[in-house]
Formats: C-alpha cells, sequence, structure tokens
C-alpha cells in the first residue's frame, strides 16, 4: 500500500496536556488567588480523580448523571464544556467561577506542548508528498494551538467530532477528512494514541499505528516510526 495520506489524532498524539498541577496553578495565579501548599495538592489530586482536565487522565468514576453527558461530549461546544466543567464541580474550589476559567485555560496554545518529533514528523509527510489532516474528539477549535506553535503549514484539513457532531469511531469522522484530502481509505493511515476510537478507521480500510499517551519528556521519538511505514508502503 503507497500511504497518501496521514491522519493524525490531536491529544496524546502530536500534544500533550499540562499537567493538572500546572493547569490549576495557571489559574490560580491569574486569579490571584494563592493556596497554602496542601490546599492546592489537596485540589490538584481531587481534579485528577475527577476528570476535569479535558486531555489528561480520565475520570476514575464518571457520576451516574453525568454518563450519557460524559458519552456525547464530544459532539458539540456546548455538550463539551457542559461535561467537563461538571467534572470539575465535583471538587469543591475556593471560587466556583475557577471552574470556568480552568475549561477557557486549556484551549490555549500554552497548555499544550507538541512532542518532539512532531514538527520533523509531519515535514517529512510533506517532503513525502503525503496530505496531513488532523482527526480529533475535541469541543473546541484547535487550530491556534497549531499555528502557535508553528505546526499548521503541515496539516492541510482538520476533521473536528464538534464542528461535524460526529465522534471516533464513528467511521464517518475519518471519511470526512479522507474526501477532504482527496485520499481513498485504503491509502491513508491513521495514527492515534487510543485503541477504539482511532481504530475505527479500519472500519474504512484505513490502515492505524498506535502510538504511546505519555508526556512529552517521556516519548522524545513515537511518532518517527511514522516516516518509516511511509517509506516501506
Amino acid at each position: 500500500m503507497a500511504i497518501k495520506g496521514a491522519l493524525f489524532d490531536f491529544s496524546g498524539t502530536l500534544f500533550r496536556i499540562e499537567s493538572t498541577s500546572a493547569w490549576l496553578r495557571a489559574v490560580l495565579h491569574e486569579a490571584r488567588l494563592p493556596l497554602p501548599a496542601a490546599e492546592f495538592e489537596r485540589l490538584a489530586a481531587g481534579l485528577e480523580r475527577a476528570g476535569a482536565l479535558p486531555g489528561g487522565a480520565r475520570p476514575d468514576v464518571v457520576p451516574e448523571r453525568l454518563a450519557e453527558l460524559w458519552a456525547q461530549r464530544d459532539r458539540s461546544a456546548a455538550q463539551h464544556r457542559a461535561a467537563f466543567t461538571a467534572l470539575s464541580r465535583e471538587v469543591t474550589l475556593p471560587d466556583p467561577l475557577l471552574h470556568d476559567a480552568l475549561y477557557e485555560r486549556h484551549m490555549r496554545p500554552e497548555a499544550w506542548s507538541p512532542y518532539a518529533d512532531a514538527a520533523e514528523v509531519l515535514g517529512g509527510l510533506r517532503e513525502r508528498g503525503v496530505r496531513v489532516a488532523v482527526v480529533s474528539n475535541i469541543g473546541w477549535d484547535l487550530r491556534p494551538v497549531f499555528r502557535d506553535h508553528g505546526l499548521d503549514p503541515y496539516v492541510d484539513t482538520y476533521a473536528l467530532s464538534y464542528e461535524h457532531e460526529i465522534q471516533k469511531p464513528d467511521p464517518r469522522l475519518f471519511a470526512r477528512a479522507c474526501v477532504a484530502l482527496g485520499v481513498d481509505p485504503a491509502d491513508a493511515l491513521m495514527v492515534g494514541d487510543e485503541r477504539h476510537a482511532d481504530g475505527g478507521a479500519t472500519a474504512l480500510g484505513c490502515a492505524v499505528h498506535f502510538v504511546d499517551h505519555l508526556p512529552v519528556d517521556q516519548r522524545p521519538a513515537g511518532l518517527r516510526p511514522v516516516l518509516g511505514l511511509v517509506d516501506r508502503g
């Protein structure tokens, strides 16, 4: 198979969100709400267990009353915000306004770091004539993150779940990306970190390659095998 198009997941694949502690610390700093160290650690741990940081750890337990909203969270911007702010409200913060401030923080480019080899691999695909799409389950426009970190020039199109009201593993989202790229799914490679969600591309006939969802400093070259797959194909 000659790979003509590469589809990439966003969070945990090309970029990684900041830690829960860094996320909370940044918002408290902007709100000018210093906390004793023990209280800060307690709140950060609570938010981590709740799964309140989009792109971070999954919830230990999703409250039953939120189960349906959680399952459909990536179908619209409103559902995404509602789901994650509801999870953060499982933790009592010093000011109720902090829940929305935390959600706003996670959409900022500075809250995200690209993996060390992301530019190298995306640039290598461009040099090889392989078209690139980002296919993400998400509730907000991630294009500014790519622009701010200099990766947008390597991306030909974005297929974002909230813009299509379709979330992975539904094969229709991958199909939208392939159509936008002008690539047959049989000539496309999906690269992601979630077996269930990203594996949905196989229903179209796409090849799939998985990477580990690790902190940036623990995965310096996880994307490089993609270039080898393209060269061998």
